[in-house]
C-alpha cells in the first residue's frame, strides 16, 4: 500500500469530495495510475482557490482509493482529465504549521512547502497516522 499528498486548492478538493475522485497535476495521469486500491490520499490545500485565493495551508481531505482503474473524465473538449475514485472520510480541516516539526516528509522545516509545489507525491506509513490523527480526531466517525 502507498500513501499519498495531492496539492489543490481547497475549492478543487471539495469539487472532488463531493464526486467521490482525485485527480493531480492539472489532470496529468501521474499519479494517479500510480494509485491502488486501499492507498490513502491526503489532499493539502495552499488555498482557498485556485489560482490565488487567500491562503489556507492546510490538509483539507482525507480518503482510501476505490476499486476501479484510472478514468478520464470529459470535463471539456480540451480538458479530459485522468482521475481515481476515492471514498473520502468525514475529517477536519487541518492547518500544516502545528504538524511540520513531526512531518518526516518535510526533510528542510525552514521550506516546508517546497515539496508541494510537486502536486502529487508519496508519503510513509509515520506520516500518515500523524495526519490521520489530526484530521479524524477521536470520537469523529468517518
Amino acid at each position: 500500500m502507498t500513501n499519498w499528498i495531492i496539492t489543490a486548492s481547497r475549492d478543487h478538493v471539495l469539487r472532488a469530495v463531493e464526486g467521490r475522485f482525485i485527480q493531480a497535476g492539472h489532470g496529468r495521469a501521474f499519479p494517479v495510475r500510480a494509485m491502488a486500491p486501499g492507498d490513502w490520499v491526503i489532499c493539502y490545500s495552499p488555498r482557498a482557490e485556485h489560482p490565488r485565493g487567500a491562503p489556507v495551508q492546510a490538509f483539507t481531505a482525507i480518503g482510501r482509493v476505490a476499486d476501479g482503474d484510472p478514468y478520464q473524465a470529459e470535463v471539456a473538449p480540451e480538458f479530459r482529465p485522468w482521475r481515481r475514485r476515492v471514498d473520502f472520510l468525514r475529517c477536519v480541516e487541518t492547518p500544516i504549521r502545528p504538524l511540520i516539526d513531526r512531518l518526516e516528509f518535510i526533510e528542510d522545516k525552514t521550506r516546508w512547502g517546497y515539496q508541494f509545489r510537486f502536486g502529487g507525491f508519496r508519503i510513509g506509513d509515520h506520516d500518515v497516522e500523524i495526519l490521520r490523527s489530526a484530521m479524524i480526531p477521536l470520537g469523529m466517525s468517518a
